[in-house]
């Protein structure tokens, strides 16, 4: 069953349970977080949230850039200019910040296959089509190894000076895992893409678990490689 959303085009992907902090600045991005606001007290806040193939919208909160226009990061066709999969987020925290705009922390609940964007309105709209996450075979198996490859994939790229997190403190559910490794690990968006549109949860750890290998080895090479504070990615699941 197809519907209908606001839509947030960002630099990168946001996953389920995962929380992005976002700065919100353009006008037609404003009109919609008021949208939101608008809403019944009970009424959920949700929105689409979709990667750019090119350019950039809205970026995380601290980056620079932060909002481009959506001619300019779009083009004539924003369904060409935009990834197929997203993830419909939830407004779990908004603060106005006057003339500068809007402080707002998404929050993914789940994956959607993007059908047709409307840019005839205020802001974007999306006709989205729900996309359910499945095990695949095998995927609680795969848990242990992933957190071990994880444990020292981030351990040699933060350095014995960051904080990195304990075997304790990686879920055990496999979904879970898979998108919080998928937005902690460092790669390019389309990198990250792949892991959102994995079919399923053992699929994504397993492509996960080539991923964080591979990446070990090659840093092991370049011990050069400046040091990244595991503890400041935006990686806390929901």
């Amino acid at each position: 069953m197809t519907e209908r959303l606001p839509l947030f085009p960002l630099s990168s992907a946001l996953f389920p349970g995962l929380v992005l902090p976002l700065n919100v600045f353009e006008e037609r991005y404003r009109a919609l977080v008021r949208d939101l606001l608008a809403l019944p007290g009970a009424a959920p806040r949700r929105f689409a949230v979709v990667a750019i193939r090119n350019g950039q919208e809205v970026a995380p909160t601290g980056q620079e850039g932060r909002v481009r226009g959506a001619a300019a990061g779009l083009g004539d066709d924003p369904v060409e200019a935009l990834f197929e999969y997203g993830c419909v987020a939830d407004a779990t925290g908004i603060a106005e910040r006057g003339e500068d705009g809007y402080e707002l922390v998404a929050t993914g609940l789940s994956r959607f296959r993007l059908l047709s964007v409307d840019a005839s309105g205020e802001y974007l709209t999306a006709e989205v089509e729900p996309v359910p996450e499945e095990a695949g075979s095998g995927a609680g198996a795969l848990v242990p190894e992933v957190v071990r490859a994880f444990t020292a994939y981030q351990k040699r790229l933060a350095g014995a000076s960051e904080r990195t997190l304990s075997a304790q403190e990686f879920p055990d559910d496999p979904g879970v895992l898979s998108y919080l490794v998928a937005a902690a690990v460092v790669a390019e968006t389309p990198v990250k893409q792949q892991f959102l549109e994995t079919p399923d949860t053992a699929s994504r750890l397993t492509a996960e678990l080539r991923l964080l290998r591979r990446e070990t080895a090659l840093i092991e090479k370049l011990p050069s490689l400046p040091a990244v504070d595991f503890t400041n990615q935006p990686m806390s699941a929901n």
